[in-house]
């Protein structure tokens, strides 16, 4: 790949982040939807609730991508992962303010990792950086879209 290629790439990537995460800019996502922007809007009660009896409540999606981000950090850094028990990821449906709180920051500080993981990339040849790049974005963005269509029905 190109260097204007791969430079063009990361602004492309990075910009589409800051978007999905906290600050849009009109790619894909209205005035005030990204993912952090959204949960700010929640109270822990709120994200407690699941929406209905066969449902899971928004902390379990909150709490499903933060250890998404997780897993998906380690697979662009190629490091080893072990089987992933993407089960239990669902299974944090109730949350205290406290908790709410952190899983935000948490949540935060993921994207965080991811964007400096992508910033870094000098090249984009390496095994994982380009799917793992596509894959949160199209994972987070899923995420925004089933949150915000179940604070319909929690408000």
């Amino acid at each position: 790949m190109s260097t204007k290629v791969a430079d063009e790439l990361k602004k492309v990537v990075l910009k589409s982040l800051e978007e999905t995460f906290e600050n849009v800019h009109g790619i894909y996502l209205d005035k005030g939807t990204s993912l952090l922007e959204t949960l700010e809007s929640i109270s822990a009660e709120e994200a407690s609730k699941p929406v209905s009896p066969k449902c899971t409540s928004i902390a379990a999606h909150a709490e499903h991508a933060r250890f998404y981000l997780h897993v998906l950090g380690d697979y662009i850094e190629e490091k080893t992962i072990a089987k992933i028990d993407w089960e239990t990821t669902w299974l944090k449906t109730k949350v205290t303010p406290s908790e709410w709180k952190a899983l935000k920051g948490q949540l935060k500080e993921g994207y965080q990792r991811i964007s400096a993981l992508i910033n870094g990339f000098d090249t984009w040849e390496g095994e994982h950086e380009i799917g793992g790049a596509i894959a949160i974005l199209m994972h987070t963005a899923y995420h925004i879209g089933a949150i915000r269509a179940m604070l319909c029905v929690v408000r």
